[in-house]
């Protein structure tokens, strides 16, 4: 096999192994002395189960790792999530549960009429609680989620799985997003989607105070789950997917993209052997709404805004300046990102794959501007709204009273973006994530400045960088004194992976923590402060 296709396929699919117990790594550099607590991150790290394979990346069964830092030092260690799929499947010792690109039937040999009963229980609520994208905090709790309904709870220490919450036992939801949002005060904000609620399909708003957290009764903190609003779907039968969402000091922005589920088709899925993943659709021809949603009162802005169709996982930041919403978006022309994750497609040979791969998407950051402090009473049709400095972006008057949007675009190529979260809802200048190139295989991480539209770039041969996260000095003035981490793995079996340190203002490597042991390609996590 050619080595770019090789390379794919070292990358995502080699299946990972558990490090149950502290690995102390060897140092070079130095760790800031006051870098003291524990790295958490998600991802998906098992792909074959007996003789059985996943036919996606996003299936894979959830491997949490973890790098802790003390006293100077760094220890890593990783435990599959202990997740009720993960025990059917290990116990099966094949894939019995169906995941997003992956369609399984627990008795093959059932006849049709037993298979129509297992489709009975295996439509929309509980395909499966393979918690792969990130690790979330409710109260004082650590959550390792997806985008269903269910969350796995686990020691952010041992990493231990201590048991599963069903967002259904406390709010009308089937799916939630993975990416929530916290306040100053420690509360958390999110949304999902309620397809099957008594009142009516809808999206759902909710929030989660900081004092939720009952661990001497062992309690969950959603039990003290709050709804902020709900919002009706714009086409009833087809719910927009939504990854993240943005928030400032006063509003919530939900996108509700033309990348959407097809709920017939959900239904049906499981009896006509359709995978999760095919009842996406998207279409090129509908528009993008924005929501503009008061996170104290629940208000949505009564305009419409819009722009045309495009597909988006990730905010990067929003915030608050002069009456208008800033808020920046990495976007795609297609939902194409998606198929480049089939296994079928990693294992192509390397030119079929380099063919094949110029037609995936790149993603694109984008600055969108709302006025949300105008009165739309007296506007002449085609006056741009706008009236913020720096920016290129437009929202402009229509004659039936909604604002088309424009764009500003800010960077091309980076994905997973992470900021200093103090920032999260200010005004802000830096951000940072990987830079894309799909074929052949190539990524670095990058920081870009919002202002001077420039960037600089970390990267090293044979190397693999994950999510960079920032973590900021103790008394930090400046937006970007702190630290960038991130978890490199190498495509050089002789190089072992390592945690990379890099001083955030100049993105120069300080440190690196090399552990001598299997670390498998991530997506999200988060760090905890000791």
């Amino acid at each position: 096999m050619a080595e770019s296709t090789q390379n794919m396929e070292a990358i995502f699919y080699r299946n990972g192994k558990e490090t149950p117990e502290p690995v102390k790594a060897e140092l070079s550099g130095t760790i800031p002395s006051w870098l003291q607590g524990t790295l958490l991150r998600n991802g998906p790290g098992l792909f074959s189960i007996g003789e059985s394979s996943y036919n996606h990346w996003f299936d894979g069964m959830a491997l949490i790792h973890s790098f802790t830092f003390k006293d100077g030092e760094v220890y890593y260690r990783s435990k599959f999530l202990r997740s009720g799929t993960y025990k059917k499947n290990t116990a099966a010792n094949r894939i019995v549960v169906t995941e997003f690109g992956t369609l399984a039937y627990p008795e093959p040999s059932k006849n049709i009429f037993s298979k129509a009963f297992t489709y009975l229980i295996n439509t929309i609520p509980d395909f499966t609680d393979n918690n792969i994208i990130n690790i979330i905090r409710y109260g004082e709790d650590y959550y390792a989620s997806s985008e269903i309904n269910y969350i796995n709870q686990i020691n952010p220490s041992s990493l231990d799985t201590i048991g599963r919450s069903n967002y259904r036992d406390y709010i009308a939801l089937n799916l939630a997003t993975a990416h929530p949002h916290y306040d100053d005060e420690g509360n958390t904000y999110n949304m999902g989607t309620a397809i099957m609620a008594l009142t009516g399909p809808k999206y759902v708003i909710f929030r989660v105070p900081s004092i939720a957290s009952d661990k001497e009764n062992k309690r969950p903190a959603l039990r003290k789950v709050e709804h902020i609003c709900s919002i009706p779907f714009h086409s009833t039968l087809y719910p927009s997917y939504f990854h993240s969402f943005g928030m400032t000091e006063n509003y919530i922005i939900f996108v509700e993209q033309a990348l959407k589920l097809d709920i017939i088709r959900l239904t049906t899925a499981y009896i006509k052997g359709v995978s999760w993943g095919k009842c996406l659709k998207y279409d090129k021809d509908d528009i993008t709404l924005f929501h503009v949603i008061n996170r104290r009162t629940g208000k949505v802005a009564g305009t419409k805004f819009y722009t045309d169709a495009f597909v988006m996982f990730h905010h990067i930041n929003a915030y608050e300046e002069d009456g208008h919403v800033v808020f920046d978006l990495i976007t795609y022309e297609d939902n194409s990102l998606y198929d480049m994750f089939y296994l079928k497609n990693m294992r192509q040979d390397a030119e079929t794959f380099d063919k094949s791969s110029k037609v995936f998407s790149l993603p694109v950051c984008q600055r969108f501007v709302i006025p949300i402090d105008v009165d739309l009473k007296e506007v002449p049709s085609g006056t741009n709204l706008i009236k913020l400095e720096g920016t290129s972006a437009k929202a402009v008057f229509q004659n039936d009273g909604s604002v088309y949007c424009t764009s500003d675009t800010l960077h091309q190529g980076l994905e997973l973006p992470g900021i200093n979260y103090k920032y999260n809802g200010k005004k802000y200048r830096y951000f940072y994530g990987t830079k894309i190139k799909w074929s052949p295989p190539k990524n670095k991480i990058a920081k870009v400045d919002t202002i001077t539209r420039t960037h600089i770039e970390w990267m090293e041969d044979e190397c693999y960088p994950s999510e960079p996260v920032f973590v900021a000095s103790p008394g930090a003035v400046d937006e970007d004194d702190g630290v960038i981490l991130s978890s490199v793995i190498s495509l050089n079996p002789k190089k072992t992976p390592f945690l990379l340190v890099l001083d955030a203002k100049t993105f120069k490597e300080i440190a690196r923590a090399s552990v001598n042991t299997t670390v498998h390609m991530d997506l999200h996590g988060l760090f905890i402060h000791q």
